[in-house]
């Protein structure tokens, strides 16, 4: 099977997600274990989709392979891991739905336009809204006895998640980039929706 092909069945498996539960709008979730956190964001839609995303546009993006490939991911799952300490010692953050439905928005039109930017730009703008998605993930768990072990499952999927996004969009890169343009803008509407209904 060609990359390509690959690259689009994956896109349309992710699709398929849309069902499942999602972060937004979920009153409370069942974290318990490294398991439960490894699940968790293959199963919620907005996480799945901003995670996919970033994987996608860094490819997308990059010049060339190597390290600038790897400025947004590792940006997105440092400043994850940080907001979710904060969230864990019970540090307000404001706003935290509405930028986790605002990173949908922000990292579809990164995708669909295929921006480029500075490689420390990059890790600092995905990273910011993962910070959000990060202090969400903290709040749930304040008070869990196996709150590390659920972050390092959480984390060890966002990893796999940007990975999948990188090799999806490293095989789209010269060809049929309309899907991967097609998948960005269907992230951005999502995104977009979200923040629609929290008026």
């Amino acid at each position: 099977m060609r990359p390509y092909h690959k690259a689009t069945l994956f896109i349309a498996a992710s699709a398929l997600s849309i069902s499942a539960s999602a972060h937004i709008g979920a009153q409370s979730h069942s974290h318990n274990s490294f398991i439960d956190g490894f699940l968790h964001p293959l199963l919620g839609m907005d996480h799945l989709a901003a995670m996919v995303a970033v994987g996608l546009w860094s490819a997308l993006a990059a010049r060339r392979a190597g390290p600038d490939l790897l400025w947004g991911p590792l940006g997105f799952a440092a400043l994850l891991l940080v907001g979710a300490v904060l969230g864990l010692q019970g540090v307000a953050v404001p706003a935290v739905e509405p930028m986790i439905a605002a990173s949908l928005l922000a990292t579809g039109l990164l995708v669909a336009t295929r921006l480029r930017v500075p490689g420390i730009v990059a890790a600092l703008g995905v990273g910011a809204f993962a910070f959000f998605h990060g202090a969400a993930h903290g709040y749930e768990l304040a008070g869990d006895g196996q709150a590390w072990q659920t972050l390092a499952g959480m984390l060890l999927a966002t990893v796999l998640l940007h990975c999948a996004g990188l090799a999806a969009g490293w095989a789209l890169r010269q060809r049929h980039v309309w899907l991967a343009r097609a998948a960005g803008a269907g992230v951005a509407a999502f995104g977009g929706a979200l923040l629609l209904q929290m008026t």
